[in-house]
């Protein structure tokens, strides 16, 4: 099954989703309500709902109780990424302008806050510690993976368990506590949400890594933003690290990178984008992406043989290949 078809299986119930992210955000303040809303009218692919209501299909399925952890879910995915915005100073996301861009780092920095707030709010409904716990978890490992990308900015030292343990926090973790807590408020037992954990991790891993494949292969009406933008901001990727690896080809991308360090992100990023495109770090990053979608896919071996899991794993293997 293609993925759009999934999401028109569950349209009723994302559109629920949509109407909530949009009321969860509104405010009086014409100013905060305009900013916290800019992001979510540019839409997106709202894969962490998708994957909370999922995976409490596999519990007792009851929307108002799913959304009160897919929505803030969502929430915290969105402010993270108006955060980014500003640290790595992108001027636009999903081809709209950034929030930083339309206003400034002050207010994408408060209208961050003010989301993150919005989502914590909304998921104390539930009367669940281990549910909020486990999302508390999550946003501290977010944090200290943002923190990590800043710190290896522009170092092409480090080593791809670097990279790795950066996308899990920054990326992995928080697909797989939507599948996990997606499981647990849908009252699955343990052995079920654990499970579920798992695929959401391995997914998030290659999706991550998909990314990063994306921005240095994609064009710039697919992914909504220059090609090579995260050599300009200095967030050296799977794929780099790996052709950094060629001794044919190193000193030269290294000297490229440097350039474009030296400008501040200014610099033409073509010659590097040639070199990596060029080389076997390519074809290797997707293979690692692939070993993680496998895995992916055998977590959810032993679950029952519920529509919802052939779901799940037509997902994963859309993020394998997805160029969006």
């Amino acid at each position: 099954m293609k993925l759009l078809d999934i999401y028109a299986k569950m349209k009723s119930d994302l559109d629920a989703i949509e109407g909530q992210l949009a009321r969860s955000v509104t405010t009086d303040h014409a100013l905060l309500s305009d900013a916290s809303t800019h992001l979510l009218k540019a839409g997106g692919k709202r894969i962490r709902p998708v994957f909370v209501l999922l995976s409490g299909k596999f519990g007792t399925y009851d929307l108002s109780v799913l959304q009160l952890v897919a929505v803030p879910l969502e929430l915290i995915h969105m402010a993270s990424l108006v955060h980014d915005d500003v640290i790595d100073n992108a001027e636009t996301r999903r081809g709209q302008l950034t929030v930083k861009s339309k206003w400034d780092n002050r207010i994408a920095m408060y209208t961050g806050d003010y989301i993150y707030g919005k989502a914590l709010a909304m998921v104390t409904e539930l009367e669940n510690p281990e549910i909020h716990q486990i999302l508390a978890k999550a946003m501290v490992q977010m944090c200290i993976g943002e923190m990590e990308q800043i710190r290896d900015f522009f170092n092409t030292k480090q080593t791809v368990r670097n990279y790795l343990l950066r996308i899990r926090r920054k990326t992995a973790l928080l697909i797989a506590v939507s599948c996990q807590l997606g499981a647990i408020a849908g009252g699955a037992d343990r052995k079920t949400a654990n499970r579920l954990y798992r695929f959401g991790y391995n997914v998030g891993m290659a999706f991550q890594i998909r990314d990063d494949l994306l921005d240095l292969l994609g064009t710039e009406k697919q992914i909504g933003k220059p090609p090579g933008s995260d050599i300009r901001q200095g967030n050296i990727t799977l794929p780099v690290l790996l052709a950094l690896r060629e001794t044919a080809s190193a000193v030269e991308l290294q000297e490229h990178i440097q350039q474009i360090q030296a400008s501040n992100g200014a610099g033409d990023t073509k010659r590097a984008l040639n070199i990596i495109r060029k080389s076997a770090g390519i074809g290797i990053a997707e293979e690692m992406a692939t070993r993680y979608i496998d895995k992916a896919i055998a977590a959810l071996g032993d679950l029952p043989n519920i529509p919802a899991k052939k779901n799940l794993t037509d997902i994963a293997h859309f993020i394998a290949k997805r160029n969006y």
